[in-house]
Protein backbone atom coordinates (compact mmCIF):
# COMPACT_ATOMS: atom_id res chain seq x y z
CA UNK A 1 0.00 0.00 0.00
CA UNK A 2 2.97 2.28 0.72
CA UNK A 3 4.37 1.84 -2.85
CA UNK A 4 0.83 2.48 -4.14
CA UNK A 5 0.72 5.52 -2.76
CA UNK A 6 3.52 6.77 -3.34
CA UNK A 7 3.11 5.98 -7.10
CA UNK A 8 -0.08 8.14 -7.25
CA UNK A 9 2.09 11.05 -5.83
CA UNK A 10 5.03 10.55 -8.01
CA UNK A 11 2.16 10.66 -11.01
CA UNK A 12 1.02 14.08 -9.85
CA UNK A 13 4.16 15.85 -8.95
CA UNK A 14 5.40 14.51 -12.45
CA UNK A 15 2.96 16.61 -14.14
CA UNK A 16 3.02 20.11 -11.36
CA UNK A 17 6.14 20.41 -12.21
CA UNK A 18 6.89 23.69 -14.85
CA UNK A 19 6.89 21.08 -17.41
CA UNK A 20 8.23 18.18 -18.94
CA UNK A 21 10.35 19.78 -21.81
CA UNK A 22 12.41 16.75 -23.14
CA UNK A 23 13.22 17.70 -26.70
CA UNK A 24 16.77 16.02 -27.13
CA UNK A 25 16.47 13.30 -29.72
CA UNK A 26 13.53 14.65 -31.33
CA UNK A 27 11.12 14.94 -27.82
CA UNK A 28 12.39 11.56 -26.69
CA UNK A 29 15.18 12.64 -23.59
CA UNK A 30 18.51 11.33 -23.83
CA UNK A 31 18.46 8.76 -21.45
CA UNK A 32 16.65 7.70 -18.35
CA UNK A 33 17.69 7.00 -14.62
CA UNK A 34 20.54 9.44 -13.77
CA UNK A 35 23.61 7.25 -13.79
CA UNK A 36 22.50 6.35 -17.44
CA UNK A 37 22.00 10.32 -18.43
CA UNK A 38 25.68 10.82 -16.82
CA UNK A 39 26.54 8.22 -19.80
CA UNK A 40 24.91 9.95 -22.55
CA UNK A 41 22.03 7.51 -22.05
CA UNK A 42 23.56 4.27 -22.51
CA UNK A 43 21.83 1.71 -20.69
CA UNK A 44 20.90 -1.18 -22.83
CA UNK A 45 23.61 -3.65 -21.57
CA UNK A 46 24.48 -1.59 -18.74
CA UNK A 47 21.70 -1.81 -15.65
CA UNK A 48 22.89 0.59 -12.68
CA UNK A 49 19.67 1.19 -10.97
CA UNK A 50 15.76 1.12 -10.53
CA UNK A 51 15.28 3.44 -13.53
CA UNK A 52 17.25 0.38 -15.62
CA UNK A 53 13.16 -0.69 -17.25
CA UNK A 54 13.28 2.65 -18.79
CA UNK A 55 15.32 1.73 -20.79
CA UNK A 56 15.94 -2.49 -21.16
CA UNK A 57 13.47 -4.53 -18.71
CA UNK A 58 15.80 -7.37 -18.52
CA UNK A 59 18.71 -5.13 -16.58
CA UNK A 60 15.88 -4.89 -13.45
CA UNK A 61 16.73 -8.74 -12.80
CA UNK A 62 20.51 -7.34 -12.34
CA UNK A 63 20.59 -4.43 -10.33
CA UNK A 64 19.14 -5.65 -6.58
CA UNK A 65 16.02 -4.44 -3.86
CA UNK A 66 16.14 -0.56 -4.69
CA UNK A 67 14.87 2.66 -4.39
CA UNK A 68 15.88 5.45 -7.04
CA UNK A 69 14.15 8.87 -6.66
CA UNK A 70 15.96 12.04 -8.58
CA UNK A 71 14.81 15.45 -10.68
CA UNK A 72 16.45 16.94 -13.37
CA UNK A 73 16.28 20.42 -14.30
CA UNK A 74 16.60 21.14 -17.80
CA UNK A 75 16.62 24.69 -19.99
CA UNK A 76 16.46 24.68 -23.74
CA UNK A 77 17.14 27.38 -25.88
CA UNK A 78 14.80 27.59 -28.52
CA UNK A 79 15.03 30.13 -31.40
CA UNK A 80 13.84 30.47 -35.14
CA UNK A 81 13.67 33.29 -37.34
CA UNK A 82 11.90 34.21 -41.00
CA UNK A 83 14.48 35.68 -43.41
CA UNK A 84 13.58 36.64 -47.38
CA UNK A 85 16.22 37.78 -49.95
CA UNK A 86 13.83 40.41 -50.77
CA UNK A 87 15.07 42.01 -46.85
CA UNK A 88 12.59 42.99 -44.41
CA UNK A 89 9.24 42.62 -44.75
CA UNK A 90 6.86 44.45 -41.89
CA UNK A 91 4.95 41.26 -40.28
CA UNK A 92 6.32 38.40 -41.83
CA UNK A 93 10.94 38.51 -41.05
CA UNK A 94 12.51 38.55 -38.06
CA UNK A 95 13.95 37.20 -35.05
CA UNK A 96 11.98 35.21 -32.46
CA UNK A 97 12.81 34.03 -29.00
CA UNK A 98 10.91 30.44 -28.26
CA UNK A 99 11.72 30.78 -24.71
CA UNK A 100 8.78 31.93 -22.76
CA UNK A 101 9.51 29.47 -20.54
CA UNK A 102 12.80 28.30 -19.61
CA UNK A 103 13.47 26.03 -16.80
CA UNK A 104 11.98 22.76 -16.45
CA UNK A 105 11.97 20.19 -13.91
CA UNK A 106 12.22 16.08 -14.74
CA UNK A 107 11.10 13.89 -11.76
CA UNK A 108 12.34 10.01 -11.84
CA UNK A 109 11.02 7.37 -9.54
CA UNK A 110 12.21 3.81 -9.92
CA UNK A 111 11.83 0.58 -7.15
CA UNK A 112 12.98 -2.81 -7.82
CA UNK A 113 12.48 -5.93 -5.57
CA UNK A 114 14.06 -9.43 -6.50
CA UNK A 115 11.91 -12.42 -5.76
CA UNK A 116 14.55 -14.74 -5.01
CA UNK A 117 17.67 -15.00 -7.30
CA UNK A 118 16.26 -15.20 -10.90
CA UNK A 119 13.04 -12.99 -10.40
CA UNK A 120 12.39 -9.01 -10.04
CA UNK A 121 9.40 -7.03 -9.42
CA UNK A 122 9.59 -3.08 -10.18
CA UNK A 123 8.38 0.01 -11.15
CA UNK A 124 9.62 2.90 -12.79
CA UNK A 125 8.18 6.58 -13.51
CA UNK A 126 9.70 8.72 -15.83
CA UNK A 127 8.80 11.11 -18.16
CA UNK A 128 9.16 9.83 -21.45
CA UNK A 129 9.73 12.74 -23.65
CA UNK A 130 7.96 16.13 -24.36
CA UNK A 131 8.76 19.83 -26.74
CA UNK A 132 7.63 23.24 -25.20
CA UNK A 133 7.82 26.46 -27.07
CA UNK A 134 6.68 29.86 -25.85
CA UNK A 135 7.01 32.63 -28.22
CA UNK A 136 5.65 36.41 -26.34
CA UNK A 137 8.09 38.63 -28.57
CA UNK A 138 8.03 39.07 -32.17
CA UNK A 139 8.99 41.89 -34.17
CA UNK A 140 7.51 45.61 -34.08
CA UNK A 141 4.82 46.90 -34.21
CA UNK A 142 2.96 43.51 -33.61
CA UNK A 143 4.49 42.78 -30.10
CA UNK A 144 3.82 39.07 -28.55
CA UNK A 145 3.71 35.85 -30.84
CA UNK A 146 4.45 35.20 -34.18
CA UNK A 147 2.13 36.88 -36.78
CA UNK A 148 1.99 34.16 -38.82
CA UNK A 149 0.22 32.20 -36.86
CA UNK A 150 -1.56 34.33 -34.81
CA UNK A 151 -2.56 36.48 -37.25
CA UNK A 152 -0.58 39.85 -35.45
CA UNK A 153 -2.80 40.03 -32.27
CA UNK A 154 -0.37 39.87 -30.08
CA UNK A 155 -1.55 36.64 -28.34
CA UNK A 156 1.36 34.27 -26.83
CA UNK A 157 1.97 31.52 -29.03
CA UNK A 158 2.96 28.32 -28.53
CA UNK A 159 2.51 24.74 -27.13
CA UNK A 160 3.42 22.16 -24.78
CA UNK A 161 3.70 18.46 -24.94
CA UNK A 162 4.19 16.23 -21.92
CA UNK A 163 4.41 12.33 -21.73
CA UNK A 164 4.51 10.23 -18.68
CA UNK A 165 5.16 6.62 -18.45
CA UNK A 166 4.46 4.44 -14.86
CA UNK A 167 6.02 0.94 -16.02
CA UNK A 168 5.43 -2.24 -13.71
CA UNK A 169 8.07 -4.47 -14.90
CA UNK A 170 9.06 -8.32 -15.00
CA UNK A 171 12.46 -9.54 -15.00
CA UNK A 172 13.51 -13.20 -15.11
CA UNK A 173 17.34 -14.82 -15.00
CA UNK A 174 17.29 -17.66 -17.49
CA UNK A 175 20.48 -18.49 -16.25
CA UNK A 176 22.86 -16.67 -13.84
CA UNK A 177 23.88 -14.44 -16.89
CA UNK A 178 21.30 -13.97 -18.96
CA UNK A 179 17.97 -12.74 -18.18
CA UNK A 180 14.73 -11.50 -20.59
CA UNK A 181 12.29 -8.56 -19.04
CA UNK A 182 8.90 -6.84 -19.75
CA UNK A 183 7.42 -3.50 -19.07
CA UNK A 184 3.64 -2.71 -19.26
CA UNK A 185 3.75 0.93 -20.30
CA UNK A 186 0.95 2.63 -18.51
CA UNK A 187 1.14 6.21 -20.73
CA UNK A 188 -0.15 10.14 -19.84
CA UNK A 189 0.33 13.24 -22.08
CA UNK A 190 -1.29 15.96 -21.65
CA UNK A 191 -1.04 19.08 -24.91
CA UNK A 192 -1.79 22.69 -25.35
CA UNK A 193 -1.16 25.04 -28.05
CA UNK A 194 -2.48 28.89 -28.22
CA UNK A 195 -1.72 31.39 -30.64
CA UNK A 196 -2.42 29.71 -34.28
CA UNK A 197 -5.50 31.19 -34.88
CA UNK A 198 -4.12 32.29 -38.47
CA UNK A 199 -4.13 28.55 -39.29
CA UNK A 200 -7.74 28.13 -38.19
CA UNK A 201 -9.02 28.93 -42.14
CA UNK A 202 -6.72 25.48 -43.17
CA UNK A 203 -8.40 22.98 -40.48
CA UNK A 204 -11.24 20.80 -40.96
CA UNK A 205 -12.46 21.70 -37.01
CA UNK A 206 -11.13 25.37 -36.76
CA UNK A 207 -13.48 25.42 -33.22
CA UNK A 208 -10.72 22.95 -32.10
CA UNK A 209 -7.35 24.49 -33.35
CA UNK A 210 -6.28 26.45 -30.78
CA UNK A 211 -6.72 28.29 -27.38
CA UNK A 212 -8.58 25.52 -25.79
CA UNK A 213 -6.71 24.76 -22.88
CA UNK A 214 -4.72 21.74 -21.74
CA UNK A 215 -5.86 18.41 -23.21
CA UNK A 216 -4.59 14.90 -22.37
CA UNK A 217 -4.97 10.99 -22.85
CA UNK A 218 -3.94 7.90 -21.82
CA UNK A 219 -3.26 4.41 -23.31
CA UNK A 220 -0.73 1.73 -22.86
CA UNK A 221 2.39 -0.43 -24.84
CA UNK A 222 4.74 -2.47 -23.90
CA UNK A 223 8.45 -2.49 -23.30
CA UNK A 224 10.59 -6.29 -23.98
CA UNK A 225 14.13 -7.21 -23.30
CA UNK A 226 17.32 -9.16 -23.06
CA UNK A 227 20.93 -8.60 -21.19
CA UNK A 228 23.02 -11.09 -21.17
CA UNK A 229 26.87 -11.47 -19.50
CA UNK A 230 28.48 -13.32 -22.72
CA UNK A 231 31.77 -13.27 -20.55
CA UNK A 232 33.19 -11.81 -17.04
CA UNK A 233 33.66 -8.60 -18.92
CA UNK A 234 31.57 -8.32 -21.71
CA UNK A 235 27.95 -7.37 -21.50
CA UNK A 236 25.09 -7.19 -24.70
CA UNK A 237 21.46 -6.46 -24.37
CA UNK A 238 18.47 -5.35 -26.66
CA UNK A 239 15.28 -4.19 -26.11
CA UNK A 240 12.04 -3.13 -28.24
CA UNK A 241 8.96 -0.62 -27.45
CA UNK A 242 6.15 -1.14 -29.24
CA UNK A 243 4.21 1.41 -31.05
CA UNK A 244 1.85 3.21 -27.76
CA UNK A 245 -1.39 3.39 -28.77
CA UNK A 246 -2.78 6.86 -27.40
CA UNK A 247 -6.60 8.06 -26.94
CA UNK A 248 -7.13 10.94 -29.45
CA UNK A 249 -7.07 14.84 -28.03
CA UNK A 250 -10.37 16.05 -28.98
CA UNK A 251 -10.02 19.85 -28.22
CA UNK A 252 -7.25 19.54 -30.96
CA UNK A 253 -8.78 16.99 -33.57
CA UNK A 254 -8.76 20.59 -35.84
CA UNK A 255 -4.76 20.56 -35.25
CA UNK A 256 -3.34 16.88 -35.49
CA UNK A 257 -4.15 14.28 -38.00
CA UNK A 258 -6.68 11.83 -37.49
CA UNK A 259 -8.76 14.10 -35.55
CA UNK A 260 -6.64 14.76 -32.73
CA UNK A 261 -4.37 10.90 -32.91
CA UNK A 262 -0.55 11.23 -31.39
CA UNK A 263 0.17 8.12 -30.67
CA UNK A 264 3.82 7.39 -29.07
CA UNK A 265 6.29 5.98 -31.71
CA UNK A 266 8.08 2.44 -31.48
CA UNK A 267 11.50 2.19 -30.74
CA UNK A 268 14.32 -0.23 -30.47
CA UNK A 269 17.96 -0.57 -29.47
CA UNK A 270 21.16 -2.89 -28.78
CA UNK A 271 24.22 -2.20 -26.77
CA UNK A 272 26.99 -3.82 -25.47
CA UNK A 273 29.02 -2.86 -22.46
CA UNK A 274 32.77 -3.98 -21.83
CA UNK A 275 35.13 -4.07 -18.56
CA UNK A 276 38.07 -2.70 -19.65
CA UNK A 277 39.74 -2.70 -16.36
CA UNK A 278 38.74 -3.66 -13.09
CA UNK A 279 38.17 0.05 -12.33
CA UNK A 280 36.91 1.86 -16.02
CA UNK A 281 33.52 0.27 -18.44
CA UNK A 282 32.91 1.01 -21.68
CA UNK A 283 29.51 1.34 -23.12
CA UNK A 284 27.86 2.37 -26.10
CA UNK A 285 24.07 1.64 -27.33
CA UNK A 286 22.30 2.16 -30.70
CA UNK A 287 18.57 3.08 -30.57
CA UNK A 288 16.21 4.03 -33.69
CA UNK A 289 13.29 5.61 -33.14
CA UNK A 290 10.45 5.32 -35.74
CA UNK A 291 9.07 8.96 -35.31
CA UNK A 292 7.91 8.44 -39.46
CA UNK A 293 5.07 5.86 -38.54
CA UNK A 294 3.21 8.36 -36.99
CA UNK A 295 1.16 10.56 -39.26
CA UNK A 296 0.45 13.42 -36.63
CA UNK A 297 4.23 13.86 -36.00
CA UNK A 298 5.39 12.91 -40.17
CA UNK A 299 2.72 13.88 -42.47
CA UNK A 300 4.56 16.98 -44.75
CA UNK A 301 3.26 20.30 -44.36
CA UNK A 302 2.74 20.24 -48.49
CA UNK A 303 0.04 17.48 -47.22
CA UNK A 304 -2.06 21.17 -46.74
CA UNK A 305 -1.51 21.95 -50.59
CA UNK A 306 -3.00 18.70 -51.57
CA UNK A 307 -5.97 19.44 -50.04
CA UNK A 308 -6.15 18.10 -46.64
CA UNK A 309 -6.59 20.68 -44.25
CA UNK A 310 -4.98 20.60 -40.35
CA UNK A 311 -7.17 17.58 -38.00
CA UNK A 312 -8.17 15.06 -41.55
CA UNK A 313 -6.91 11.46 -41.98
CA UNK A 314 -4.12 12.46 -44.19
CA UNK A 315 -3.58 16.26 -42.55
CA UNK A 316 0.20 17.82 -42.68
CA UNK A 317 2.31 16.99 -39.06
CA UNK A 318 5.82 17.94 -38.67
CA UNK A 319 7.26 16.50 -41.88
CA UNK A 320 9.26 14.39 -38.81
CA UNK A 321 11.84 11.23 -40.18
CA UNK A 322 12.83 8.45 -38.31
CA UNK A 323 16.08 8.81 -35.58
CA UNK A 324 19.18 6.65 -35.42
CA UNK A 325 21.31 7.40 -32.28
CA UNK A 326 24.80 6.43 -31.37
CA UNK A 327 25.83 6.48 -28.04
CA UNK A 328 28.83 5.92 -26.60
CA UNK A 329 29.48 6.43 -22.35
CA UNK A 330 32.40 5.50 -20.00
CA UNK A 331 31.96 4.71 -15.77
CA UNK A 332 35.28 4.90 -13.84
CA UNK A 333 35.72 3.26 -10.01
CA UNK A 334 37.69 6.65 -9.23
CA UNK A 335 37.60 5.05 -5.58
CA UNK A 336 35.27 2.34 -3.30
CA UNK A 337 33.16 5.75 -2.53
CA UNK A 338 33.48 7.80 -6.08
CA UNK A 339 32.45 6.33 -9.53
CA UNK A 340 32.88 9.07 -12.17
CA UNK A 341 31.08 9.08 -15.64
CA UNK A 342 31.04 10.64 -19.31
CA UNK A 343 29.58 10.14 -22.72
CA UNK A 344 28.47 11.54 -25.88
CA UNK A 345 26.03 10.85 -28.66
CA UNK A 346 25.26 11.65 -32.07
CA UNK A 347 22.31 11.29 -34.62
CA UNK A 348 21.02 13.13 -37.57
CA UNK A 349 18.13 15.65 -36.31
CA UNK A 350 14.49 14.45 -37.60
CA UNK A 351 13.38 18.15 -39.64
CA UNK A 352 13.81 18.15 -43.31
CA UNK A 353 14.93 21.92 -44.67
CA UNK A 354 11.90 21.97 -46.46
CA UNK A 355 9.80 21.24 -42.89
CA UNK A 356 10.79 24.17 -40.87
CA UNK A 357 7.67 26.17 -41.08
CA UNK A 358 5.30 24.34 -38.76
CA UNK A 359 8.68 23.55 -36.51
CA UNK A 360 8.94 26.57 -35.20
CA UNK A 361 6.85 25.15 -33.08
CA UNK A 362 8.45 22.17 -32.08
CA UNK A 363 12.18 22.52 -33.80
CA UNK A 364 13.22 19.66 -32.26
CA UNK A 365 16.94 19.77 -33.96
CA UNK A 366 19.02 18.68 -31.23
CA UNK A 367 22.14 16.21 -32.44
CA UNK A 368 25.14 16.23 -30.18
CA UNK A 369 25.56 15.59 -26.86
CA UNK A 370 28.00 15.92 -24.30
CA UNK A 371 27.97 14.36 -20.44
CA UNK A 372 29.31 14.20 -17.51
CA UNK A 373 28.46 12.51 -14.06
CA UNK A 374 29.19 11.39 -10.55
CA UNK A 375 28.19 8.79 -8.16
CA UNK A 376 28.95 9.14 -4.48
CA UNK A 377 28.48 6.14 -1.97
CA UNK A 378 27.09 8.02 1.03
CA UNK A 379 27.33 4.74 3.04
CA UNK A 380 27.16 1.13 2.23
CA UNK A 381 23.19 1.04 1.65
CA UNK A 382 22.67 4.79 0.46
CA UNK A 383 24.52 7.41 -2.78
CA UNK A 384 23.78 9.88 -4.51
CA UNK A 385 24.34 10.11 -8.26
CA UNK A 386 24.78 13.87 -10.08
CA UNK A 387 24.61 14.22 -14.06
CA UNK A 388 25.24 16.90 -16.34
CA UNK A 389 23.74 17.47 -20.15
CA UNK A 390 25.05 20.05 -22.65
CA UNK A 391 22.97 19.57 -26.13
CA UNK A 392 25.38 21.50 -28.69
CA UNK A 393 23.74 24.12 -31.05
CA UNK A 394 22.31 23.33 -34.26
CA UNK A 395 20.94 25.25 -36.78
CA UNK A 396 18.91 24.27 -39.52
CA UNK A 397 18.46 26.64 -42.55
CA UNK A 398 14.92 26.14 -44.34
CA UNK A 399 14.78 25.43 -48.41
CA UNK A 400 11.61 25.79 -50.14
CA UNK A 401 10.67 25.87 -46.49
CA UNK A 402 7.44 28.21 -46.71
CA UNK A 403 4.71 27.15 -49.18
CA UNK A 404 2.04 29.56 -48.28
CA UNK A 405 4.08 32.28 -50.21
CA UNK A 406 5.35 32.17 -53.70
CA UNK A 407 8.80 30.35 -53.65
CA UNK A 408 11.60 32.35 -52.86
CA UNK A 409 10.09 34.41 -50.28
CA UNK A 410 10.83 33.91 -47.61
CA UNK A 411 12.39 30.76 -45.72
CA UNK A 412 12.19 29.46 -42.10
CA UNK A 413 15.27 28.55 -40.11
CA UNK A 414 15.50 26.57 -36.55
CA UNK A 415 18.05 26.88 -33.74
CA UNK A 416 18.42 24.78 -30.55
CA UNK A 417 21.00 24.37 -27.81
CA UNK A 418 20.39 22.96 -24.23
CA UNK A 419 21.48 21.73 -21.02
CA UNK A 420 19.94 20.04 -17.89
CA UNK A 421 21.70 19.06 -14.44
CA UNK A 422 19.90 16.34 -12.27
CA UNK A 423 20.27 14.74 -8.90
CA UNK A 424 18.93 10.99 -7.68
CA UNK A 425 19.23 9.63 -4.42
CA UNK A 426 19.85 5.84 -4.32
CA UNK A 427 19.06 3.63 -1.78
CA UNK A 428 19.73 0.15 -1.43
CA UNK A 429 17.50 -2.39 1.12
Amino acid sequence: MKLKRLMGVLAVAGFTAPGLALATNGYFSHGYGMKAKGMAGVGIALPQDAMAAATNPAGMAFVGDRLDVGVDWFRPIRDSEIVSPFGVIPGLTGDFSGNGKKNFLVPEFGYNKMLGWNMSLGISVYGNGGMNTTYDNGPAPFGGGIPLFNGGTGQRTGVNLEQLFIAPTFAYKITKDHAVGASLNLAYQRFRADGLAGFTAFSMSGANLTDRGTDSSTGWGIKIGYTGNLTDAVTVGATYQSRTRMGKFGKYKGLFAEQGDFDIPENYGIGIAVKATPKLTVAADVQQINYGSIDSISNSVLNLLAGNPLGSDNGPGFGWRDMTVFKLGLSYAYSDKLTLRAGVSTTRQPIPKDETLFNMLAPGVIENHLTLGATWAVSPSSELTVAYMHAFSKKVKGSGSFPLAPPGTAEVNLKMHQDSLGIAYGLKF
